[in-house]
This record gives structure tokens, sequence and C-alpha cells, in this order.
């Protein structure tokens, strides 16, 4: 039977239910960007330039989806268009979560990485349905939330619920949903959310037809999430011949634990941390270290407690304290490698490694940090400057840590000796003697006390026995040229690698990169040539509101390297500082949205409030570092970082609506102008700040570039009113 002809609710009824609807958008839309950056992550097995690359090109296409809607108020039936599309809103995610799982080892070989280019590709193309869709929603809901009301306090509305259903989206996601449920269940709750306010649209306005897609939605989502436990068996797709012991979420990441014959492995964000029959690579971590100081007393580790290397250290006679991040992690290596964990002398402390060694002061003889490379910026903070000053304080007079970074097969690349030389300078700038040993990955020790070569010759006298690091073992790797081409990569110019200046991070990510062989192609190029005209083309206050965007999305990035160099992981913290954000988006919108006069000033007024946040940030996030000594504690930290974001936002959101009352012509194709600049702006602001500007000009560069082009849009703004 064909739809009634809709009635006609009065004018203030409509714009409470549309944005209503607007509000369960952006509760879908937070839910939807924080678990795709999971699956993705884990999909490509990648670091943090994966999760830049989806914020990236979620804005990107969040922006274009806006543009796209620059003419929606001329459409035939945009109340029935935007039903219809909160309904795919709601069924997409579910959609998407399934692809990523389910083709990922279609398209690339499995266990192999994924370079940057295919991860930019897969990503955009896994997000463009979604993106597209809400892109157009915004602009749309605007449109119609214009009619019978002041067009140009409109868009104030619907970016005052989208960032409120934002917050809640984030506050769900943090507090309940990452701890409880898989992504499928996850994603179907907000489905029913989204379906239940589009059904009750649809029978207000008596669209039958559009009631009926809801519940049939619902349906599909129930079958999907609850029904065929599409989660277990997806996960069973992503690990073909395994038998699956355990799959999870922690705080930290996502966790599943497989059995392949005799041999368990742990994968954590789809990336393999820990195998059994790895004998080789524990004896490593462990040995070198301890055959500098043999009759060690007191040993700190710092990760690999499951892997078997604190097992390995109680061949020493040695008190071991075993420090790992991870309550999950922990609790799944004493439930399928016991042996691993179980000796009383090893004492395993459950807690943020770099937080502990700075409550330690002199008590360890040995200090591993027996971690993966720092590709991402939460390992790279156990490679800065600062933690090695931290670590020389908690060692004893002549104490030793050691580390492994990069891995060497008998040919220094240009990129590796890169990454080899930043960690020798840094780690030469606190210790008095570094020694580099090419074992299976590059080890550095670093002590102020004597260091030796012969690291056969002191097992052999300490009675240490072992399976495969032994005389015959060591003879083959630490050969006099595979030492020299080391001191030689050593050697070259290179800069500390600093909390707020990860040069290591981004020279450990093009070591990464570059076994891709990365080129920049044609679409590279028609795509830096689009942006470079759009950009170019800017006039009026869409400047300022993609200067606005560009710094909420690049200082957000330094807030959250800050958090995370400062306070630890930053996995489950991402979430709330969010929420933090957008709480901060929406109280700006909505006192800008109440002001009636002086928009010109008052939106020239917020570009310098954020110019001057910009550059305040490097001088406050010193200040922070050096909180512990001053006796502030972790949580003083965290207070202060999401008090800073809250700054941040505040005069960010304030701008759409004040942009909107000068701009505003009658028509939605200047709200959907806005709404573009905001995405595009925030687009490059991620981008760039999280994979190219932040390692290669450190986070005081990139705060004053963000500065620097609102100062500009705010001045020009200020000219423009002086002028006319």
């Amino acid at each position: 039977m064909p739809d009634q002809e809709p009635r006609a609710p009065g004018a203030a009824s409509q714009r409470r239910l549309v944005l209503l609807a607007v509000g369960a958008l952006g509760v879908s839309c937070v839910m939807t960007q924080l678990v795709l950056m999971r699956e993705l992550l884990c999909a490509l097995t990648g670091n943090e330039l994966v999760l830049g690359v989806v914020l990236g090109n979620w804005l990107l296409l969040m922006g274009v989806g806006a543009w796209l809607g620059r003419r929606s108020d001329r459409q035939r039936d945009p109340a029935g268009n935007f039903l219809w599309m909160q309904i795919l809103i709601a069924v997409v995610p579910v959609a998407q979560v399934f692809a990523v799982r389910v083709l990922r080892n279609q398209i690339f070989a499995r266990g192999a990485a994924v370079g940057v280019s295919a991860t930019v590709v897969a990503s955009f193309v896994v997000l463009v349905p979604y993106c597209l869709v809400a892109g157009f929603l915004l602009a749309l809901a605007c449109a119609i939330d214009a009619k019978g009301g002041d067009g140009q306090a409109s868009a104030g509305r619907v970016y005052i619920a989208d960032s409120l259903g934002s917050i809640l989206g984030g506050a769900l996601f943090s507090l309940i949903l990452a701890w409880v449920l898989n992504s499928f269940v996850a994603l179907a709750s907000v489905g029913f959310l989204n379906l239940a306010l589009a059904g009750l649209l649809a029978w207000r306005w008596g669209r039958r037809r559009i009631v009926g897609a809801a519940i049939a939605g619902a349906a599909c989502l129930a079958l999907v999430a609850f029904v065929l436990n599409t989660d277990a068996a997806t996960t069973r797709l992503q690990h073909p011949g395994e038998e699956i012991l355990f799959r999870g979420n922690s705080p930290y990441g996502q966790i599943v634990v497989t059995r392949a014959g005799e041999q368990i492995n742990f994968f954590q964000n789809g990336a393999p941390v820990v195998s059994t029959h790895n004998t080789a690579e524990v004896e490593e971590a462990a040995e070198y270290a301890m055959a500098q100081r043999p009759d060690a007393r007191r040993v700190l580790l710092i990760g690999g407690g499951v892997a078997g290397t604190a097992k390995e250290l109680l061949k020493y006679r040695a008190e071991v304290t075993c420090v790992e991040l991870d309550p999950l992690f922990l609790e799944l290596g004493r439930r399928f490698l016991p042996q691993n964990l179980a000796d009383p002398r090893i004492a395993v402390v459950n807690t943020d490694g770099r937080r502990f060694v700075q409550r330690s002061r002199g008590l360890f003889d040995v200090i591993i940090v027996d971690l993966a490379d720092p590709t991402t910026a939460q390992l790279n903070r156990f490679h800065t400057a600062e933690f090695l000053a931290e670590a020389k304080q908690a060692l004893t007079a002549k104490g030793v840590l050691a580390l492994a970074v990069g891995r060497y097969e008998n040919f220094v690349s240009p990129e590796l000796g890169r990454v080899l030389a930043t960690a020798h300078k840094t780690l030469q700038g606190v210790f008095a003697n570094v020694v580099m040993l090419p074992g299976g990955r590059v080890f550095f020790l670093a002590s102020d006390g004597p260091l030796g070569m012969d690291i056969a010759g002191q097992l052999e006298r300490a009675g240490i026995r072992t399976r495969f690091v032994n005389r015959h073992y060591l003879d083959a790797m630490l050969t006099p040229d595979r030492e020299a081409d080391l001191r030689r990569a050593a050697a070259q110019d290179a800069a500390v690698n600093r909390d707020f200046s990860p040069v290591l991070y981004f020279q450990c990510l093009r070591l990464w990169a570059s076994q891709f062989n990365p080129r920049f192609g044609a679409a590279e190029a028609v795509l830096a040539l689009a942006l470079g005209i759009y950009v170019a083309r800017l006039r009026g206050t869409a400047v300022t509101v993609f200067a606005s965007g560009f710094a909420a999305s690049s200082l957000e990035v330094v807030l959250l390297l800050g958090f995370q160099a400062l306070c630890g992981s930053l996995y489950y913290q991402l979430g709330i500082i969010v929420t933090v954000f957008m709480a901060g988006l929406a109280a700006g919108a909505a006192w800008a949205s109440g002001l009636k006069s002086k928009a010109p000033k008052l939106l020239a007024g917020t570009s310098m409030g954020i110019a001057a946040l910009g550059l305040l940030l490097p001088p406050v996030l010193g200040l922070l570092s050096r909180a512990p000594a001053f006796g502030g504690t972790a949580l003083t930290v965290q207070v202060a970082i999401a008090g800073l974001t809250f700054a941040l936002a505040v005069p960010v959101g304030a701008q759409f609506p004040l942009a909107t009352r000068i701009e505003f012509n009658g028509t939605n194709a200047s709200v959907s102008r806005l709404y573009t600049a905001d995405f595009m702006g925030a687009f490059l602001g991620a981008l760039l700040a999280s994979t190219l500007l932040i390692p290669l000009i450190g986070v005081s560069g990139v705060c004053l570039l963000a500065a620097a082009l609102n100062a500009l849009a705010g001045g020009a703004l200020i000219l423009r009113k002086a002028v006319t």
C-alpha cells in the first residue's frame, strides 16, 4: 500500500523531533568512528599511523557529504529522504565491521603487513557509505529545521544537537560499551536508537512504508548481533586453521588468544605479541643485559612477562619485578601460559611501566624494556630522553638499562640507520656508556658503569645454560663486520628523541613504511590538487571556520599525545577525551547561538582565543611533564589535560553558529559550505599533525602553526570589518 500523505505537524514539534534524530546521529557517529578505528587497526595490523589515516579519511568524507548536501533544501521530499538516510545510518556500521573482518584475508595476504597506500585506500572504501550519508544528513537536517523558523539559527541548533549526541556516544563507549560489548552488539545497540527515532518520525508523518523499513532493519540488526553470534564467527575467519581460545576487549585493546598445534599465540589489536616457542627472542631479551651484571639482585622487567622473559631471568637468582599494563593480558597469560608467571620470585605489578619507574629511586641493578619498536606514541614514551633520565634514577650507581629497536639482517638501510642513530644519541645524552649488539633485534645496553662485549664468556663464567644464545650463536651474530655496520649508522647526525618531539616514532614509521616502497602516485596528486584548489577558493568566514577546524584537530592530537606521554596508554581514555571535547563544542555553540548581534566581532575574538591557547599549550605541557617532581599525581595531569581540551573546544564550537549568522543567505548552500570548511580543516589538521608535522617540527611547531592560522583568520575578519 503506498504511503499516506505526510501529516503536517507543527513546525516547532517537527524541529524538536528532527533535532532529536540529529542527536541520535551524533551518538552513532562517535560510536561508529571509535569502533571502526579499532577494527581497522586490528585488520590492518597497523599502528597510530592507521588511526591518523582513518580519522583523516573520516573527516574528508564527512566534508564531501556535507558539500553534497548544499542543495538539500531544494529536494521534493527532504523529510522522507532524511528518514531513509537515518535508517541507512543505523544498519551500515554493522555491515562495515562484517566487511572489514571477512574481506581482510581475501584482499591481503594473511599475516602480512599492509602498506600506507593500501591502508589509505582500504579505509577510504570502508568509510565511504557511512560518512557520505552522515555528512549529507547534517546539511539536510539544517534545511528541514530552517523551514518555518529562524534560518540563521538552524545550523547552530543542529550543531548543538549533534554535539550533545556525540557526548552521549563517547560517554557510553568509554564507560560501558567498550568494556562489555563486542563491536557488533555495540553498533547494533546504537542502531536500534536511530531506527526507533526514524520509526517514530515516520509514524508521526504518516510514512507507513518507512515504519516498516525501520522494523525490518531492527530485526536484521538483532539477527546479526544477538542470534547468529557474528562476532565469534568473523573472529574464526580472521584466524583460519587456529582454535580460538579467547576473544575480548580490555581497556587497552582487543585481545585474541589462539592455538595452532602446540603453539599458543596472543594477538593484541591484530598484531601478534606473544607466541610460545620463541625461545631465542626471550633469551636475547634477558641474557644480553644480565651478562653485564650476572650478580644483579634486583631486576625490573617492563613487558615480556607473559612471553617468558621473567622466567628466564630467574636463572640469575635475582628478584624480578615484572610490570605489565593490561590486567586482562596478565589474566590470560596466567590462564594459558601459567608457567611463565607462576614462580613466587616473580613480583607482578599491574600498572604503567613508566609511572612505576618514576616512583622508583636507586632500586634496580638492571632494567629491561622488553617492548616492540616505538611505532606508536605509547611505545615511544619508553625511548625518550625523559624516560631514560627517569630510568637512570631508578637504577643503582652502575646499573644497566637494556632495550631493543629495529632488526638488522646484514644490511643497514638508510631508514634503519636513522632509527639507530637517534636511539644511540638519545641514550648517549643520559648514560656515560652505550653498547649496541646486532642480535635478532638491535639491542642497546646503557650504563654509567662498565659494559663489555664478551657476552658468551660472561654467561659461561656465570654458569647460565641457554638453548640458543650460546657461544656458537653469538659468534655468528656479534661479528666485527656486523658491529662495524651499527657503529657507522650510529655515527651519523641525529636528533634526540623527546616526549614532545617524538622523532624516533616518526623514523620507525618511515622504516615500517619503507618495506612497501611507498610512492606519491596519481591518486595522491589528484587529491592534493583538489585540496589545494579548495583551500585557495575559500572566502569570507569559511576561512575562519577552516582555520578553527585545523586547530581543533591538530591541537587535539597534541593534547592526546601529551596525555599519552604523561599518563600512559590512551586506548581506554580516548573516548573520555573525545567526550570532553564534544562537551566543549556543545557549550561554545550553545553560548554563541543565543547571541543576536556582534557576530563578526565575536567570531574574530574566538579565532584570537584559539590562537592564544595554541601559544600557551607548549609551556603548559612542559609544566605538566614536571608535575611528578613537585608532588603532582597522574590524576592531576589528567584533569589538567581534560580542562585544556574543554578550553580549546569552547571557542571552536562557538565559531560555527557565529559564522552561520554572518553567511546565511536564505539557502542551505551557505550552511553546507561552512560544514565542508569545518570538516576539511579538521581533516588536514588530523592527518598532517599525526603523521608528519609533530614528528618533523614537534609539538611547539604544530601549536605555533595552528595559532598563526587562526590569528591570520581573525585578523582578516577585523581588517575586513574596518575596511567595510
